[in-house]
């Protein structure tokens, strides 16, 4: 895979909110002390060149500032494509290559202990994560494969149907076949984390069924608020929490009917899945990069084309567009989950209910499902 995937395709500036606002909302030290994890993103380089090896002064300066700990990163080729397991071993490592050529800014986590040592040494713990189990099929040893080579959570589905059972967008909304029954229990066999992200609804109810430990949905948003396939129904929301698990709300354009949430709709999509799942349950997932998405000319052309491409291959979900951003754009920003914090605080959480959100609940489902 082109090394372009993860030096960046997007650009930002410097934000800063003035440290009175950020006093009275959520304190300096309870961000410094927070360990914040974005359940489903990208950590890259927007501002170097293709050909450079290491993180340019801007994005390192930016990524110290954003008070990220941990980010998960998709290392495969989504959809049933027919060479998603070669292409998924290539871009692990290309992904590899790129955390050893920058030892001081990142880390490959492939425990708890990794992401705590992130945080102690101020750098960022990338989790690799699959996206659809396409990439394995029948060949289950495929998962064994995967967790040696550093990957840590698995997902199941990816919006269409797979050998597993039914992504989001599939109409039959069929659930779990044999074969995804057996790709979950191995998956919990190799402690990875299973991930139920992108599935439709009774793949999930059944695969939270079929679960015995506890599961993540990665990056949804609440389907009760907005009635879109990538979002979760309440009951399959609680079900996932009544077993242990964590739901991660993304920042992503199915939150609204337009396209273009608000942070306030990101609020009320955390307020909704709290109240749901409770305190112990919830994330963030953005599903975006870590930067501002600068939109100018190449950004809509680029838009253009991955959206044609993505509804060629049958994988355009309802809510994406030629010209729709995955952004919240008020909070496009390295410092968004700062200003996240701020947003809950202001919506009346307490400094311990966001510290959980911001990390403190996915650290301790990692550490229950991979170990300390």
């Amino acid at each position: 895979m082109d090394r372009r995937y993860f030096l960046g395709l997007a650009a930002a500036a410097p934000f800063a909110l003035p440290a009175a606002v950020r006093a009275a909302a959520y304190s300096d030290a309870a961000y410094k002390r927070a360990i914040v994890i974005d359940g489903q993103g990208v950590v890259n380089d927007p501002y170097g060149k293709e050909t450079d090896i290491h993180f340019s002064p801007q994005a390192l300066a930016e990524i110290r500032a954003s008070g990220l700990t941990a980010c998960s990163m998709t290392v495969n080729e989504v959809g049933n494509s027919l060479n998603a397991w070669n292409n998924t071993i290539q871009s692990i490592a290309g992904l590899d290559q790129a955390i050893a050529d920058n030892p001081e800014v990142q880390i490959k986590a492939l425990s708890a202990a990794d992401i705590r040592r992130a945080k102690d040494s101020g750098r960022i713990a990338i989790i690799y994560n699959t996206q659809d189990t396409s990439l394995v099929g029948p060949e289950l040893d495929r998962v064994t494969l995967l967790k040696g080579l550093g990957v840590r959570i698995v997902q199941l589905t990816y919006n269409n149907r797979n050998l597993s059972g039914d992504g989001c967008l599939e109409p039959a909304n069929a659930g779990l076949s044999k074969l995804g029954r057996a790709t979950i229990a191995r998956i919990e066999k190799e402690k990875l984390l299973l991930d139920l992200a992108h599935s439709g609804q009774r793949t999930v109810a059944e695969g939270v069924a079929a679960a015995t430990r506890p599961m993540t949905i990665s990056h949804t948003g609440c389907r009760d608020l907005h009635d879109n396939p990538r979002n979760q129904y309440d009951a399959e929301l609680r079900a996932c929490a009544n077993k242990g698990g964590v739901v991660g709300i993304y920042w992503m354009p199915f939150l609204v009917p337009n396209g273009k949430p608000t942070g306030a709709d990101l609020v009320r999509h955390m307020d909704h899945a709290l109240n749901v799942c409770g305190e112990d349950h919830v994330s963030i997932g953005t599903d975006n990069i870590l930067y501002k998405t600068v939109i100018d000319d190449k950004a809509r052309a680029f838009q253009k084309k991955f959206f044609e491409d993505r509804t060629a291959r049958g994988i355009a979900a309802p809510g994406e567009g030629p010209d729709i951003f995955n952004i919240v754009a008020e909070w496009d920003s390295h410092m968004r989950f700062r200003m996240l914090a701020d947003g809950l605080a202001k919506a009346g959480w307490s400094s311990a209910r966001i510290d959980k959100v911001l990390g403190g609940n996915l650290m301790r489902l990692y550490a229950e499902v991979w170990g300390a």
